[in-house]
């Protein structure tokens, strides 16, 4: 590996664990058992690629910041319109009670930690076990909102949620879960851009028309990740710039798309278009 500016290159490794940093360079060797790197391999090149990691897991957690917090609405709207305000205290909603006890403690574990001050608010003020559901789905994580949509027994509930961004309920179920492996990868600073997800998201099947033959099947890589993302972010939010951005960051730091699975002419798939 070239490294035309050492003492750069010694600041970089008094920031960065040497471990860390050396994930990033394993795409430029040539021998992984000798780790000699191929020919034109420049300390840079690292840098550059772990720099754009870094930025696309910022980018990541900022779309799926906001499909949280629309879900989060979905659900507690729905639960509170089609059942009552206070549901979640309803194990006869639950597709597996034990399951639903284990979500329903975990809530009042993050109801309790909460410092925010409409929970205190309500807590002081009203004499229930729990806040209404507008209230306790804004201290939900996603990992928590995920489990328990997924443990949701009335099918007219999980249609009416999943409803909302035009998808059926099983294919809501998988990439919520999905979703919240990747929120909790990205919120550990971990590697994104080339990982190999052990809980994949469901291929779409009829709805959204068009979606699914955009879908790289079998992978477990990052493409089909962002391609939910770009579909919901569309869904939820219109206007928004994620997708010129996300498409600025490849092109800024000259990423070779193919390590998370990108197909071969992938800019010509509308959901990639950027559109006036």
């Amino acid at each position: 590996m070239a490294i035309p500016d050492p003492a750069r290159a010694e600041f970089y490794l008094q920031q960065l664990n040497y471990y860390r940093l050396g994930a990033y360079w394993l795409p430029f060797e040539a021998n992984h058992v000798t780790h000699h790197f191929r020919a034109g391999t420049c300390f840079e090149d690292v840098v550059n690629l772990y720099t754009f990691d870094r930025e696309l897991r910022l980018l990541v957690l900022d779309a799926i910041e906001r499909i949280e917090v629309s879900v989060r609405t979905q659900w507690a709207y729905h639960l509170a319109h089609l059942h009552c305000p206070h549901a979640h205290l309803d194990s006869a909603l639950a597709l597996k009670v034990n399951h639903w006890q284990g979500n329903l403690h975990k809530l009042m574990e993050e109801v309790n930690r909460s410092d925010e001050v409409f929970i205190r608010h309500l807590r002081n003020t009203y004499s229930e076990a729990l806040p209404p559901l507008w209230a306790v789905c804004e201290v939900m994580s996603l990992g928590l909102l995920s489990r328990w949509y997924n443990n949701l027994k009335p099918m007219a509930t999980r249609r009416a949620i999943a409803a909302h961004y035009g998808v059926d309920e099983q294919t809501l179920e998988s990439w919520l879960r999905h979703l919240s492996l990747v929120r909790n990868t990205c919120a550990h600073h971990s590697r994104l851009w080339n990982r190999d997800f052990t809980i994949t998201p469901t291929k779409p099947r009829n709805k959204p028309a068009g979606l699914a033959v955009q879908w790289q099947s079998q992978s477990r890589k990052l493409y089909n990740t962002l391609v939910i993302l770009l579909y919901l972010m569309d869904t939820i939010s219109p206007d928004h710039h994620w997708r010129q951005r996300l498409l600025d960051l490849i092109t800024r730091h000259s990423i070779a798309v193919a390590a998370m699975d990108f197909p071969a002419q992938w800019q010509a798939l509308p959901i990639w278009r950027v559109t006036p």
